[in-house]
């Protein structure tokens, strides 16, 4: 991404090409616009202290640093924090439930502490921190331990958390003693409720993230694999739909995506464009032998994606993102980002937004990754590409603006570097916004004048 266009970006709000009237729970109508001409909240402001630049009367407060020491003392914060999700917990107080991307060679594991451990060799895990009313951290303990590469997830409408591994590791390899490759369910008031049992039946691949339709109960997962043959998108129907905490252990039917005559999404570029879907049985949910996105779905095959990241239920269907998408890497066509929406209603897919400077350079990003609503009806967008990084905010009316951007420089002067931000998310009451930077694992709540 270029400079000047990065200047551009931290002063003024631009806008988005795409069809966005779905991708919005309730519709135009619904709030109020946001004010100023194109929405948002005017310029960044550098940060004195160097970790985050935010609009002018926003302020933020560090909540948890990787290295620093856990409330429970069971050990250190992990590093490489990553998707995340906020619950009420009575009383004005929220738990935010926070994966940990460890690799096998992570400096800074989750603590193994017994009850909450999959693989005694495996280093990632997710953590929940409790805050009172007034937004401090009173509680920060282990919720899951001993899982691989915990990328995103994403809540259950039973209020649990589904953390996804973006790993598809076998025992014997990378020192594991366990497959790896699951989703596990986090119960933030009472992890040893749930355990650290492997959800089996949602598939054994490398999983970015998953969101759960609070009607129908299925669960949609997205599979980010960044070389080809590509990710699929998978719905999972369970045998016991919304059936609360432990009820996806009971199995259920996993499906994959195909759009007849499209084998790879990214050869779609216009927005607004609709292709009907069909459901596909996956042969082997487990890939005992053969990689799921690589098994025999029939002569008419099956639909791939570059790099699926984020999902997440909004309105009356599911968004799953596409980061981007590369020729030279084996993909069809080229892009810098797409966000896709299914109706299951309809059982249709449409392309709502395409990302970056191959529609138009005053476009933001690249490599778009974790997604939520936010109260307002808008979008908030991590980034996760070359340079400086950013949460950006979409209005329901297309106006694309800067929120975040890190200044914490991991790099040096001459080579500056900044880590992605992660697991973005607002508390249930909508008043402040939580994010994560990956690296150094650092979260933030963001207070402000929000619209």
């Amino acid at each position: 991404m270029s400079v000047d266009r990065r200047t551009v970006l931290s002063g003024a709000a631009l806008v988005f090409s795409g069809a966005l009237g779905a991708l919005f729970a309730g519709g135009a109508d619904a709030v109020p616009a946001p004010r100023g001409a194109a929405g948002g909240y005017g310029p960044l402001v550098p940060d004195p202290h160097g970790l985050l630049d935010l609009p002018h009367g926003f302020s933020y407060r560090v909540l948890s640093r990787a290295g620093g020491r856990l409330r429970s003392g069971e050990g250190r914060v992990p590093g490489h924090c990553d998707g995340m999700a906020a619950f009420r917990a009575g009383g004005g107080r929220v738990r935010l439930v926070r994966n940990h991307e460890n690799r096998a060679d992570a400096p800074l594991p989750v603590p193994k502490v017994p009850g909450l451990v999959y693989d005694p060799y495996a280093r990632g895990g997710a953590t929940v921190l409790t805050l009172d009313a007034a937004g401090e951290v009173t509680g920060e303990r282990v919720g899951l331990a001993g899982t691989a590469v915990n990328c995103a997830g994403g809540r259950t409408p039973w209020h649990t958390w589904l953390s996804c591994e973006e790993t598809e590791d076998r025992a014997g390899t990378a020192g594991y003693a366990e497959d790896h490759g699951y989703v596990f369910e986090v119960d933030p008031a009472d992890p040893r409720r749930t355990g650290a049992v492997p959800l089996t039946a949602l598939g054994r691949f490398p999983h970015e993230a998953v969101a759960v339709d609070p009607y129908r109960g299925t669960v949609y997962e997205t599979e980010d694999a960044f070389v080809a043959p590509f990710g699929l998108f998978y719905r999972f129907l369970p045998h016991r739909p919304l059936g609360g905490v432990g009820s996806l252990r009971a199995g259920g039917t996993l499906e994959a995506m195909r759009v007849p005559g499209v084998a790879d999404l990214s050869v779609v570029q216009e927005p607004g464009a609709e292709f009907p879907v069909e459901w596909v049985p996956v042969p082997d949910p487990s890939a005992a032998r053969t990689p799921v996105r690589l098994q025999d779905f029939g002569p008419r095959g099956i639909t791939h994606a570059q790099k699926l990241e984020g999902c997440y239920w909004g309105g009356d269907g599911v968004h799953f993102v596409s980061s981007y998408a590369r020729g030279r890497e084996g993909a069809a066509a080229d892009h810098f980002g797409q966000v896709w929406f299914h109706d299951p209603r309809t059982g249709r897919i449409r392309l709502e937004v395409v990302f970056g400077p191959a529609t138009d350079v005053a476009l933001p990003g690249e490599s778009p990754d974790n997604i939520c609503l936010s109260p307002d009806g808008g979008l908030m967008v991590c980034e996760d590409g070359g340079g400086a990084q950013y949460v950006f905010g979409v209005t329901r009316r297309g106006a694309v603006y800067p929120l975040a951007r890190n200044a914490d420089n991991t790099g040096t002067a001459q080579a500056p570097q900044w880590s992605e931000f992660a697991g973005v998310t607002f508390a249930p009451d909508g008043r402040t916004l939580y994010v994560n930077a990956y690296d150094p694992g650092t979260t933030f709540a963001v207070t402000g004048p929000w619209h």
